[in-house]
C-alpha cells in the first residue's frame, strides 16, 4: 500500500484531490471515498470485528434483536440494508465501516481529537472504481444498469435482498460502498456511506493488503495537525456542522477553546491513559471511525 508522508496544507490538497479530473465528464469529480483517524496506526476494523466470537452467529442475533425492539417509523417495513445503516448509525456493532466522498471531512476526524495531537493521524482513501472492477457480475450489472458507482439500498435488495444471499454471490470475499438513507442531518452533513465486505470474519484492512492497487494513506505527522486544524475550522468543518446538535456544539466549542499550550502539554498524557484500558480506548476509537453519527472518528478504528 502506499503512504505518502505529507506537511504542508498545499500538498495535503493536492494528495486529496489527486486524479480528479474524469475526461467523460469534464468534470473534477475524485474516485475516491475518505477515511480519517486521529493515530495512524489504527486499523480499520467493523464493530462487529471488535466483538469477537463467530462474526455470522452475533450479526443474525444482534440485528434480530435491533428489529425486534427499535422504533423507526421509515424503517420497519423496509430492507434488511436499511435495517443495518440504522444499526450502524445508531452505534450497533455491524459489518459495516463509515466513510465520507469528503476529504475534508476525513481530515476533520483525523485531527479532531487534541489528546492525538502527538501522534501522526491518517486518511485512508479508497478508490471505489477499482474496487467496482472486482464486483461479482450480478453487481456489476446492476450499477451499470442505474449509471451509479455505489450502491443504494434499493438496489442491493434487488440483487442480494438478505446478508447471506449477498454473502453467496461470489467464492471470494469482495467489498462495496453504499449509501445509507438520509436518516438524520448527521449523514448528509458527514457526506456519509459505507463500506460492506462479503464475509464479516475478515478484516478491511486484512482485505486491504491483499489488494493494495485499491487504496492509498496520507499520513499527517503530528506537528502538522494543528495547521491542519485551524483551517479546517476556518473552512466551517467542524463538529457544530458534521453532528448537528447541542452535543456537536459543545464538543466544537470545547475543542476550539483549548489553548494551544494545553494541547502541547496534555496530548501525550491524555493518549496514554486513553491507552491503559483496551476496552475503553477500543470504545473511544470506535466512535470515532465506526460510527455514523461520529463518523470516522477512528479505529485500531472508525
Amino acid at each position: 500500500m502506499r503512504e505518502i508522508v505529507v506537511r504542508s496544507w498545499n500538498e495535503l490538497n493536492d494528495c486529496l484531490f489527486e486524479s480528479s479530473w474524469r475526461e467523460p465528464l469534464g468534470r473534477f469529480r475524485s474516485p475516491y471515498v475518505y477515511r480519517g483517524v486521529s493515530r495512524a496506526e489504527y486499523e480499520l476494523l467493523t464493530g462487529l470485528a471488535r466483538l469477537g466470537g463467530d462474526p455470522d452467529f452475533l450479526e443474525e442475533h444482534i440485528l434480530r434483536a435491533f428489529r425486534r425492539y427499535a422504533h423507526h417509523p421509515d424503517i420497519h417495513a423496509s430492507s434488511i440494508w436499511n435495517w443495518l445503516a440504522l444499526a450502524q448509525h445508531h452505534g450497533l456493532p455491524t459489518r459495516l465501516l463509515d466513510w465520507t466522498y469528503s476529504p475534508f471531512v476525513a481530515a476533520h476526524f483525523a485531527t479532531c481529537r487534541l489528546e492525538h495531537h502527538d501522534r501522526d493521524g491518517a486518511i485512508w482513501c479508497i478508490d471505489f472504481d477499482r474496487i467496482n472492477e472486482a464486483l461479482p457480475a450480478r453487481l456489476r450489472e446492476e450499477l451499470d444498469q442505474r449509471g451509479g458507482f455505489v450502491f443504494s439500498a434499493d438496489m442491493l435488495d434487488e440483487s442480494a435482498p438478505a446478508l447471506a444471499q449477498f454473502d453467496a454471490l461470489s467464492d471470494d470475499t469482495f467489498m462495496l460502498f453504499f449509501e445509507p438513507p438520509s436518516i438524520d442531518e448527521r449523514i448528509v452533513n458527514q457526506y456519509a456511506l459505507f463500506s460492506l465486505l462479503s464475509n464479516p470474519a475478515i478484516s478491511l484492512s486484512r482485505w486491504l493488503d491483499e489488494h493494495p492497487d485499491v487504496v492509498h494513506r496520507i499520513i499527517l505527522p503530528s506537528d502538522f495537525k494543528l495547521e491542519v486544524r485551524d483551517k479546517l475550522d476556518q473552512a466551517n468543518i467542524t463538529e457544530r456542522v458534521l453532528h448537528p446538535g447541542l452535543d456537536g456544539l459543545s464538543a466544537w466549542l470545547r475543542r476550539y477553546y483549548t489553548p494551544s499550550r494545553t494541547i502541547r502539554r496534555s496530548a501525550g498524557r491524555l493518549s496514554s491513559r486513553v491507552d491503559e484500558g483496551a476496552g475503553e480506548a477500543d470504545t473511544e476509537v470506535q466512535r470515532e471511525g465506526d460510527d455514523a453519527k461520529y463518523l470516522a472518528v477512528d479505529t485500531p478504528t472508525t
